[in-house]
């Protein structure tokens, strides 16, 4: 396929990057600073900005699959920027009418009972709530609209540098935990539940997670 893959330099971005180019696609990473992205025979590297919408649709023109691994972390304003930058996306998405939009999201708006969020659990880190409160709006304005073919698939609670195994379970809104409680992913194990759904399209307009 041809990707378009947003925020490629990032900490998911980078092994999603890594993973979709061992598989064979093409892929065109728009990246702030692409001088920080290693030369590959399948990899087109273009500066951008997710706020500029009208050109960041004609960058993606063209385009199987859009992914978008867009974080806002390093923004003073994370909630704000994050939502922003995701709303700028979606726009540019369908105004470019790439049929498909995957993307990166949060644990924090998983279920760990019924009614109950990770993110309201009174341990919930202070450090993280603005990135994941502005994930869990993305994923609620997903939801909303019905003009956009999307999937967003959210990490296990922990997520690390580690090994590619394959070997991982797939849910949807619920937190997956294994036998002793935790809720694990490394993020090349996660780079391969993201590509496999990018190659099969089997959770179309919808949320899913993936951990051990």
């Amino acid at each position: 396929m041809n990707l378009t893959l947003i925020g490629a330099s990032g900490f998911i971005g980078s092994a999603l990057l890594n993973e979709a180019l061992t598989r064979g696609h093409q892929v065109t990473a728009l990246v702030r600073h692409p001088q920080k992205l290693a030369a590959h025979p399948q990899l087109q590297a273009l500066p951008s900005d997710v706020l500029d919408t009208a050109t960041l649709s004609e960058q993606l023109r063209g385009a199987d699959l859009v992914i978008s691994a867009f974080s806002g972390h390093a923004q003073e304003d994370v909630y704000g920027y994050y939502v922003r930058g995701f709303e700028s996306i979606l726009a540019a998405t369908q105004a470019a009418g790439v049929p498909r939009l995957m993307l990166v999201g949060g644990a924090a708006s998983l279920e760990v009972a019924p009614g109950q969020l990770l993110l309201d659990s009174p341990d919930f880190p202070a450090a993280y709530r603005a990135t994941a409160e502005g994930a869990k709006t993305a994923l609620e304005r997903l939801r909303a609209q019905q003009t956009q073919n999307w999937t967003l698939i959210s990490p296990a609670a922990e997520i690390f540098p580690g090994e590619r195994t394959g070997q991982f379970r797939l849910g949807q809104d619920q937190l997956l935990v294994d036998a002793k409680g935790q809720s694990r992913i490394s993020v090349e194990d996660y780079a391969v539940a993201f590509l496999d759904e990018a190659e099969t399209a089997q959770h179309a307009w919808q949320r899913m997670s993936v951990a051990y």
